[in-house]
């Protein structure tokens, strides 16, 4: 185990309120990575992207970087733009 994950093990078990926000947090980073990473294999920038969504360059940093409460609709928006399909699992 890294020493991170050794870190946040300890910080979870001894500060409940840090538990739960970290795991919805890492979640929506999780979201906002693979967005990132989806865009940057389509060869699209960020620019380019916010072009093809009709709407600005700092809009699609905000999701890459912050995509808590995103709307399924602006998921789906943004896998059509890439040519990808949105696919959810229910786990």
């Amino acid at each position: 185990m890294s020493d991170l994950k050794k870190y946040v093990a300890k910080r979870k078990a001894r500060d409940p309120a840090f538990a739960e926000n970290y795991d919805s947090g890492y979640e929506q980073f999780k979201i906002g990575a693979m967005l990132k990473r989806a865009r940057e294999e389509a060869g699209l920038t960020q620019e380019q992207l916010a072009e093809k969504l009709k709407t600005k360059k700092t809009a699609i940093s905000r999701i890459e970087n912050h995509a808590e409460d995103i709307k399924l609709s602006t998921l789906e928006r943004f896998a059509e733009a890439l040519g990808k399909q949105l696919k959810l699992e229910v786990a």
